[in-house]
């Protein structure tokens, strides 16, 4: 009988490999970070605070995780890195004692049509597998039953060469795939308004077409004249059936125009490439109308919405098919999974197993999994990316969170900590960017950055223990306590505003009288339904206003100025009194650097290795020809208009000669939203989440609406901000609007004048409304689980 060898560490000696337990900073300048310099604990858990701009993402995601991350890459071949995104080093003097580390932040999932809560975990990969090996009846391999695999067959003769001569032989092939053939794995299929599409009373050359794009002047025009399928003169009403249908159905056909090579399609197969095989949600705006305003998304009548064809929902388990298994709440996948034991795929149960129920563990359990990726909000897809690194066995690395208690209600935050609790434990160094205090409450060591935002921020203003934050007399120190009283009076509303039997999702043909003229708050743990009920019912109503939480896109040379519209009037206001061009005045047009087109720095890409930007001798990085910068307006140039803040831009565009009414009141609104620090020239791609959204705030405020919706505004908001956004919505409210609020902030349900809760729980345990009434009706009652919380909130 052998004995097992044991290893033992002399516990006595310290040896020098234990000695690197700080991951050390030293001299950080990313974006406004001031020669910033930190120790941090490694195999803790490290909470990094401050006002919203202060630099918390810079130094967390924009240099210690980023150089971890170029480091790894650069450990690949040189083959391998020339297919990855090369990583510039961040601007630091010493990053030492770093450790792998694994980001997950609050990027919505990929929004592919395609994509489902199933295919971006795996978890769909694995039932693919089950029921290939215990479905009834048996179908073939696992793509038998997936919705992105479809069936093929073929025959044909082959030439094979044989003993010096060449033989033909006759085989065929066959593939069995899942995909539903009527929707092509979409789950629903378009019908096209072709009034939409043309006016039939024009020709095309008259501008019959109403597709964003479809100009005559440029290529499509010489499609149209040159391909011969029609006559582009002649009124669309006056088309044979076959002309039409060259016009709008045609598949790909190679032409030659002017001796240049094309390729002929008709507009509808077009459409569908170009605009309908992405999520609506993803488009530009212009187009999302039209998609939305000419295509009606209605549930493929062969699949019902499956996304499979017959075959692979015929084959079940336990009369369950596999389309039934993805239709279920993860929560009672969870349970059937559990049911099943079958040895021949025992270990195949165990990791399914772990899957599910690592979605009910973090919260998750009332999705399914065939819910699409791209109708997640930013916490549920950041929860989602958690799920893979629950069951790691991985130590020693460094988990970086941005904001994880997004979309989580009070409730949910608890079990959120427990979980990043456990995440330490096991050995891994655990970094998190967040403003709530009951999360704050769970740290190791806290770095609060400040003192203020953007250029009066990035300096560690405290490093420390949680009892060393509460005294140190900092911004979020002082913050960390406060505590919301509920109001005493409420305003009375001006009307209602009917849901009648709201279904979507998870809601239970619910009845609901939204008050107008008040500040209203919808809350509710997260799978409750207050999305689906807001969206479903709300959203798409005349003088609804919808603020969410969609990322902003631009590239580096959008910027606040850009993104807001109030260049243009800068502009116009340069020319006319200067007497030239408004086109000078853009970086983008007539006015731009020749030498680095307008970019204010010079790229130079050095094939695999990461690629250097150097601002441009030129124009300094100003982006601007010489001579554009000799024109002024009220003593300043345009470059220097770009360099100002919100706030001294508000000062300069409100009075004198540079009066501009039109920007001065977007520049209002951007300070109202707590963003008077932000450069007006600043590219989007540096804002963080919060910034991001409140500049859409800011933005969409300007819409005529009589009713604004907001989901979640405090998010990215530090403590000390919260209070200037409930002004902002007192203000909205005063100045006759309706509000209402998707929100789990406490601070914000106290100061709400009407509650609505949903719940009591998540997914098919929520769905219907637990309380309606004030504040102080819910305190007193503490009859639903937000109405505990906010009682012990408010003490």
């Amino acid at each position: 009988m052998s004995e097992t060898p044991t290893t033992t560490i002399p516990s006595a000696e310290r040896q020098i490999a234990d000695s690197h337990d700080l991951i050390r900073v030293q001299g950080a300048r990313e974006n406004n970070l001031k020669n910033v310099s930190v120790a941090i604990p490694k195999r803790r858990l490290t909470l990094f605070t401050g006002v919203s701009g202060s630099g918390k993402s810079s130094l967390v995601f924009g240099t210690i995780a980023a150089e971890s991350q170029r480091m790894i890459n650069e450990t690949y071949s040189t083959f391998v890195q020339g297919f990855m995104p090369t990583l510039a080093r961040p601007d630091v003097d010493v990053l030492d004692g770093l450790t792998t580390a694994i980001i997950v932040d609050q990027e919505r999932m990929g929004a592919n049509a395609r994509s489902t809560v199933g295919t971006a975990t795996d978890a769909n990969a694995l039932l693919r597998i089950l029921f290939s090996r215990l479905g009834q009846p048996y179908l073939g391999s696992p793509q038998a039953y997936s919705f992105n695999v479809a069936s093929i067959s073929g025959a044909g003769a082959v030439s094979i060469e044989r003993g010096g001569t060449t033989v033909k032989e006759r085989r065929s092939f066959s593939i069995t795939g899942g995909m539903c053939s009527r929707c092509e794995g979409r789950g629903s299929v378009t019908d096209i308004d072709l009034t939409a599409l043309y006016d039939g009373q024009k020709s095309i050359n008259g501008g019959a077409l109403k597709i964003p794009g479809y100009s005559m002047d440029g290529w499509y025009g010489r499609i149209f004249n040159g391909c011969g399928f029609f006559d582009a003169d002649k009124p669309i009403n006056d088309f044979t059936q076959r002309e039409l249908a060259d016009l709008l159905h045609k598949e790909p056909t190679k032409i030659k125009i002017e001796g240049i090579n094309l390729t002929y399609e008709g507009l509808i197969p077009k459409i569908q490439k170009s605009m309908l095989s992405k999520d609506v949600d993803t488009l530009q705006p212009h187009i999302r109308a039209f998609v939305q305003r000419a295509v009606t998304f209605t549930v493929c009548p062969d699949c019902t919405g499956t996304r499979l064809n017959e075959g692979a929902r015929s084959s079940k388990i336990n009369e369950i098919s596999i389309a039934d298994a993805c239709a279920m709440q993860i929560s009672d996948l969870a349970e059937w999974v559990m049911g099943l034991n079958d040895s021949s795929v025992g270990p195949l149960l165990t990791a399914l197993r772990l899957l599910l129920n690592s979605f009910v563990q973090i919260g998750l359990g009332y999705l399914s999994l065939d819910r699409a990726s791209g109708t997640l909000s930013g916490g549920e897809s950041q929860r989602t990316k958690m799920i893979r690194h629950l069951g790691s066995s991985l130590t020693d690395v460094t988990y970086v969170f941005d904001e994880p208690t997004i979309g989580l209600h009070p409730h949910d935050i608890q079990r959120m900590n427990t979980l990043l609790v456990q995440l330490r434990d096991k050995g891994n160094t655990v970094l998190v960017v967040e403003h709530k205090p009951e999360m704050i409450q769970i740290a190791d060591h806290v770095i609060d950055l400040g003192p203020g935002a953007g250029t009066n921020g990035g300096e560690v203003v405290f490093e420390g223990s949680l009892a060393g934050l509460r005294s140190s007399g900092t911004l979020t120190g002082r913050h960390l306590d406060d505590r919301a009283t509920v109001k005493s009076t409420v305003r009375a509303p001006s009307g209602i505003l009917q849901v009648r039997g709201a279904s979507a999702h998870n809601l239970a043909n619910v009845d609901v009288d939204i008050p107008l003229g008040v500040l209203t708050v919808l809350t509710g743990v997260a799978g409750s339904g207050k999305s689906s009920l807001i969206t479903g019912s709300v959203s798409g109503r005349d003088g609804v206003v919808s603020v969410d939480q969609g990322a902003i896109k631009g590239s580096r040379r959008s910027n606040p100025a850009t993104y807001t519209g109030m260049l243009d009037s800068i502009r116009k206001a340069f020319a006319k009194a200067n007497g030239v061009k408004p086109a000078l005045f853009s970086s983008n047009s007539e006015g731009a650097c020749p030498s680095c087109n307008g970019a204010g720095v010079i790229y130079t890409d050095l094939g695999i290795m990461a690629g250097v930007a150097i601002p441009c001798e030129v124009c300094e990085g100003k982006r601007f020809q010489a001579s554009v910068l000799d024109f002024h307006l009220n003593g300043r140039d345009i470059s220097e208009v770009l360099a100002m803040s919100v706030t001294e831009a508000e000062e300069f565009f409100g009075a004198g000669e540079s009066r501009i009414s039109a920007a001065h009141g977007i520049l209002v609104r951007l300070s109202d939203v707590g963003l008077g620090y932000l450069r007006l020239g600043q590219p989007l791609p540096t804002l963080s989440g919060g910034e991001r959204q409140r500049l859409k705030l800011a933005t969409q405020m300007a819409d005529k609406g009589e009713v604004y919706v907001l989901d979640e505004p405090t998010a990215g908001l530090h403590l000390a901000d919260v209070e200037n956004l409930l002004g902002l919505l007192d203000r909205l409210v005063d100045s006759g609007k309706s509000v209402i609020v998707i929100e789990h902030h406490q601070a914000v349900m106290a100061h709400a004048d009407w509650i609505i809760d949903l719940g009591p729980g998540a997914g098919h345990d929520g769905g219907r409304i637990v309380f309606e009434g004030t504040p102080a009706d819910l305190v007193a009652s503490r009859a639903t689980l937000t109405g505990q919380h906010l009682a012990a909130y408010v003490g």
